[in-house]
């Protein structure tokens, strides 16, 4: 089973965190996967409508290619409810007082 090509190309934007299009290019292609152009645009498509990166014009004829790197907040009122569940859990053990 071979691994889609659009993970490889995700994989090699995470080990850097950002590059641009022309370094992404050359190290697929040292790696041996020779891309043509209009697969290479589509899967960064594919990969920025996934959310998974942000490409941006940096000059005009390269593009900048980041890393998303998504945050998850925590509900305030998820962890007032998690607090008071476990004060409740360890009041349930009578006699162990810290």
């Amino acid at each position: 089973m071979t691994i889609p090509l659009r993970n490889t190309v995700y994989d090699k934007i995470k080990e850097v965190n950002s590059l641009t299009d022309v370094e992404l290019y050359k190290s697929l292609t040292k790696d041996g996967l020779d891309i043509p152009e209009d697969k290479f645009n589509k899967l960064l498509l594919d990969l920025e409508i996934l959310g998974l990166i942000k490409v941006a014009w940096f000059t005009k004829d390269e593009r900048r290619i980041e890393l998303v790197v998504i945050k998850k907040e925590e509900d305030p009122i998820e962890k007032q409810n998690k607090e008071i569940m476990e004060k409740d859990y360890e009041a349930s053990f009578p006699g162990l007082d810290k």
